[in-house]
């Protein structure tokens, strides 16, 4: 029997991101036909079965290639007639409702941000603009919710901080892929080795951890770091090189370009403790970053801004020494880093299986109607 298409969509995701290909891509091929469609990702796509990938053409952020890739991902769903499409941004709202009246195929909203508080409360906008886009994003969630037939949350928070699509949310967290093919012993640290990884921005900590990495260099100039990501903002961009200037110490990798995640796992495996250090902000308040699902499953020992819900979860593994930026002692960190066994009790529920498993309920009960 021929299996049905499950099409899922981004306008700035690449085609390679994690949660689309790899995790939710991955949980559905075999089962579904499943066809992505995004921003170009990796030089050399990855192969995974029944997963089948269309890169658009390359835009900038703000440009008329931007304003036309959401038709340009109509004109691929109306092609595939898929029986569900799956999309990942508040860009595609219309063009989903649109794709819904034109081939019958199920919506299901893949919420990754609170788009509205990350319009509101970070740079992205000129401060002018903000409460005008967070608003016009927000009335066309609540505009859309009415056609929607699921809302796919990547933080459970999002369920205390969302006011549409009650009684059709499912929760599915970023959580690691699949545990490491060889899983680190409980273990101390050299402590010499820092990274962070992810969005460069200022709202996910770059700048604060660069603030620890150039105190920590100061008290052990044995110190080095490596900061791997995506840093989209041209302004955030400009203050990293300059401030990279004087930290030769530092490695960038990325910085002005997409990074393809087993290049993040690599560095991840390489480095001695992994930073964490999102400032308090109201648009990460509930949120429970992909990063540190990743430092759990491959046991990394963390240097973990002291914010309570992570910290509690943390301490269940003995995985984390804690941090406040203005009060932050490198001496004493790095003599609590040295001098901890980390991972006495094993990660659990750190890992993607489970939710793979309900993203396939959710999708199997869509093409089931």
């Amino acid at each position: 029997m021929k299996k049905r298409r499950i099409v899922l969509a981004s306008v700035l995701k690449p085609v390679d991101d994690t949660r689309m290909f790899e995790k939710m891509g991955g949980s559905l091929a075999g089962i579904y036909e499943v066809h992505i469609v995004g921003y170009p990702g990796s030089a050399r796509l990855p192969e995974h079965g029944d997963v089948f990938v269309y890169p658009l053409r390359p835009f900038r952020r703000i440009s008329l290639g931007r304003l036309l890739a959401p038709w340009r991902i109509l004109a691929r769903v109306v092609a595939l007639q898929p029986a569900v499409f799956v999309f990942c941004t508040h860009e595609l709202i219309f063009v989903a409702l649109l794709a819904r009246l034109l081939t019958s195929c199920r919506l299901v909203y893949d919420v990754r941000e609170n788009y509205y508080r990350n319009i509101l409360y970070t740079a992205a906008f000129p401060r002018v603009l903000r409460p005008l886009v967070a608003g016009y994003v927000r009335v066309w969630e609540h505009v859309g919710a009415g056609f929607i037939h699921n809302f796919l949350l990547a933080e459970k928070g999002y369920a205390l901080e969302l006011s549409f699509g009650h009684g059709r949310r499912t929760i599915i967290e970023n959580k690691l892929r699949r545990p490491p093919a060889v899983a680190p012993a409980p273990r101390l640290t050299p402590a010499r080795n820092f990274l962070f990884t992810g969005t460069l921005s200022e709202i996910t900590g770059l700048f604060t951890a660069l603030d620890l990495l150039e105190q920590l260099h100061r008290h052990d100039p044995a110190v080095r770091g490596t900061i791997i990501g995506y840093c989209a903002l041209v302004a955030e961009r400009q203050s990293l090189r300059a401030r990279l200037a004087t930290m030769p110490y530092v490695t960038l990798h990325g910085g002005d370009r997409l990074v393809p995640h087993p290049a993040i796992e690599y560095e991840i495996l390489r480095a001695d403790v992994g930073i964490l250090a999102y400032p308090p902000n109201p648009a990460t308040e509930h949120s429970f970053p992909t990063k540190l699902y990743e430092y759990l499953g491959y046991r990394l020992p963390i240097l973990l801004i002291d914010y309570a819900p992570w910290v509690t979860y943390a301490a269940r593994f003995d995985a984390a020494v804690t941090f406040q930026p203005a009060s932050f002692d490198a001496p004493r960190t790095l003599q609590q880093l040295r001098g901890k066994t980390f991972y006495s009790a094993p990660p659990e529920d750190v890992f993607w299986e489970h939710e793979g498993e309900r993203l396939r309920t959710v999708i199997d009960a869509l093409v089931r109607r």
